[in-house]
């Protein structure tokens, strides 16, 4: 079973993707803000993070950068999910090492098949 953390400060959001995810069988962490989502990678390593950026205390950019400074986490695939669609927030977020970056409003189904592809399934 996948494990995936989901990052972001909108309940709603949170709740429809952590419905969505355990239903295709995987193992959800939820966090509100990139301070719970390293709390959770002090004791696990994940398969996926989706990030959002725009959150309190430590926004996704700066979760990312401290995620790709970990050696033990260079296997983790990270994707920004954000209401960024700004082409340099985009861009900015592929250079930083996120694995993709998807942007909101977006598809759930279309969402999980992105991940499914990056792991060859």
């Amino acid at each position: 079973m996948r494990k995936i953390i989901i990052a972001d400060d909108e309940h709603k959001i949170l709740m429809s993707l952590e419905y969505s995810f355990k239903k295709n069988g995987y193992d959800v962490y939820i966090a509100r803000d990139g301070t719970e989502v390293l709390d959770f990678l002090k004791t696990m390593v994940p398969d996926v993070i989706l990030l959002d950026i725009m959150m309190p205390n430590l926004d996704g950019y700066s979760t990312l950068d401290m995620i790709r400074q970990d050696e033990k986490l260079k296997d983790v695939k990270v994707i920004f999910l954000s209401a960024k669609n700004n082409p340099r927030d985009i861009e900015k977020g592929l250079e930083m090492g996120a694995d993709a970056y998807v942007t909101k409003p977006y598809s759930i189904k279309k969402l999980i098949q992105q991940i499914e592809e990056m792991f060859g399934e």
